[in-house]
């Protein structure tokens, strides 16, 4: 179980930063080379790889090279992971037990 926690402290370490979450909103129009993220997002180089590390191990971005340049885009199959998580872990047990019983 803690093996699965894991995977899932991963998808939530990505949301909870301002900047990657700025590199979400840019990714929704598109697949983006690093080179396109870098600027608007005021991130050096080595400050966009390491948030893109995060973004790419929680499986919310997806990343292929071409040349020099690595290029983003968002996961489909990662963002269900996030959704199904965040739904699994707020949703109440249909079986919920009392903690105290009167009697």
């Amino acid at each position: 179980m803690e093996e699965t926690y894991q995977k899932d402290v991963k998808v939530f370490k990505a949301l909870c930063d301002p900047k990657r979450l700025a590199i979400l909103e840019q990714l929704r129009s598109g697949e983006k080379c690093a080179c396109k993220l870098q600027e608007p997002l005021d991130l050096t180089q080595s400050g966009l790889s390491y948030h893109m590390k995060i973004l790419c191990d929680s499986g919310i971005v997806v990343s292929r090279q071409e040349g020099k340049w690595t290029h983003y885009r968002l996961s489909l199959s990662g963002r269900d992971y996030a959704l199904d998580l965040l739904k699994r872990l707020t949703t109440p047990d249909a079986e919920q037990q009392e903690c105290c019983k009167k009697g």
